[in-house]
C-alpha cells in the first residue's frame, strides 16, 4: 500500500481503501478514460451517455449518486456528501442542454472531482 499516508491506515481499513480505488477507477471510465487522437483532451462514458437526451444524463447521475452513496459508507462527511451532490446537480443540469451540455460535459468532471473531494476529507492521498 505504498503511497498512502500511514495515518490514513488508521482511518481506513484495506478493503475501504481498495472500495476507494474501485471507485476512483469507476469515475475515471465515466469521464476520462478515453482521449481524443493527438490531443490531450480526455473523456468518458458521461459525455456519450449525456448524447442520449435527458435519459443519458438521467443514468449518468444514478451513477454519480451511487459513487457518493458508497463514498458515504466510507465516512465522507455530511458537509462533502453535500457538496458533492451540488457537482452532481450541477452537472445534470448543465448536461441537459442539448449540444452545449455536451461539449461542456467533457470539461467538466464532475466524478474526478468528486474523487478528490472524498480524497482530501479522508485524508487519503493517491497511489
Amino acid at each position: 500500500m505504498a503511497g498512502i499516508a500511514s495515518y490514513t491506515l488508521e482511518i481506513l481499513s484495506r478493503n475501504e481503501v481498495e472500495e476507494l480505488e474501485r471507485l476512483e477507477r469507476l469515475a475515471e471510465l465515466l469521464d476520462s478514460r478515453f482521449r481524443v487522437p493527438g490531443t490531450d483532451m480526455r473523456f468518458g462514458l458521461d459525455p456519450l451517455l449525456g448524447l442520449v437526451p435527458v435519459l443519458g444524463d438521467a443514468v449518468a447521475a444514478i451513477i454519480s449518486i451511487f459513487i457518493v452513496l458508497r463514498l458515504a459508507n466510507l465516512g465522507v462527511s455530511r458537509f462533502t456528501q453535500a457538496r458533492m451532490l451540488l457537482n452532481i446537480v450541477l452537472d445534470f443540469g448543465i448536461g441537459s442542454v442539448p449540444v452545449i451540455g455536451d461539449i461542456l460535459d467533457v470539461a467538466y468532471k464532475v466524478n474526478i472531482k468528486n474523487i478528490a473531494l472524498a480524497r482530501r476529507n479522508l485524508g487519503v492521498k493517491r497511489r
